[in-house]
């Protein structure tokens, strides 16, 4: 089933019917259709119409130079009018309301706190660390991972600490690189619908202990952000990243995953909390 949501969020602009995700399960559609709701919680149709409305609600946000016709029809709806009743139920605005009321909100919070807490504690706020960002090319990666579902917050990092380090050690998987990977922007995705994936690179074939997911974060071009804080301040770097750098850029976002890259060189206080770490949106040209 991860497989095949993830097979949905990288085809959101494409036709999804039962039989072609059956066929990605590879179980028949009756009873794909049957296991999907009782594992991933709705209907099939339910699933694929909230994510294309959420994928949207962000490139309203972050593509600011791209018509609303143009993001309707880069996630799957036929025409502006049919994509604009479907977001109105959904979000309760249009999808220009929508645009308009979080771009105030966010110019708001950015000439407030950011600006005065530019540097606290020696910690490099967004507003500083938003001029470290480069675009790169990364090759793809195979991963073996770990999915947690739930909130973005502290339990991420007991994630990683009583489920996935104790996975790694067994699997003598320390010394590689990791990567967080969230499928889901906390903004617009009902907390405990939201998912991570804490892995870790992983060759196709190598035997692993604990049933890991299996996948390739694609390569391609990516803007990468330099991060040096703590867990809980990173939520910021992706808000200046998302929200403040890459609507100004020229670019615009893929349908390929956001991630964290943690090198397996990379920093790691204990006392402190604090580490290093690239964050990572894939994009391609306007």
């Amino acid at each position: 089933m991860n497989a095949v949501v993830d097979h949905i969020d990288r085809h959101l602009d494409q036709k999804l019917d039962l039989a072609q995700l059956a066929g990605v399960a590879s179980f028949s559609p009756y009873h794909f259709h049957r296991l999907f709701r009782a594992l991933v919680g709705e209907a099939l149709g339910d699933y694929v119409r909230r994510r294309r409305l959420e994928v949207a609600a962000i490139r309203l946000l972050s593509q600011a130079r791209v018509s609303v016709l143009n993001i309707a029809l880069g996630v799957g709806f036929g025409s502006a009018e049919a994509f604009t009743r479907a977001f109105r139920a959904r979000f309760e605005c249009s999808p220009t309301q929508w645009r308009n009321r979080k771009r105030s909100q966010t110019a708001s919070k950015g000439g407030q706190g950011t600006r005065r807490a530019s540097r606290k504690n020696g910690v490099t706020s967004p507003k500083e660390t938003a001029m470290q960002v480069t675009i790169i090319d990364r090759p793809p990666v195979h991963i073996a991972y770990l999915r947690y579902t739930g909130p973005y917050d502290a339990s991420i990092g007991r994630f990683w600490m009583n489920t996935v380090a104790p996975w790694m050690a067994t699997n003598n998987l320390f010394g590689r690189d990791r990567f967080g990977i969230g499928l889901d922007d906390p903004t617009v995705t009902a907390p405990a619908k939201c998912r991570y994936d804490a892995g870790v690179v992983s060759e196709e074939k190598e035997m692993l202990s604990g049933d890991p997911g299996r996948k390739v974060i694609p390569g391609g071009k990516y803007a990468a952000l330099a991060f040096h804080g703590t867990g809980a301040e990173i939520g910021e770097a992706w808000e200046a990243l998302l929200r403040h750098w890459l609507p100004k850029s020229g670019l615009q976002l893929d349908s390929r995953p956001f991630f964290e890259h943690y090198p397996a060189d990379g920093l790691y206080d204990q006392k402190t909390g604090r580490f290093t770490c690239n964050i990572c949106v894939p994009v391609a040209p306007l």
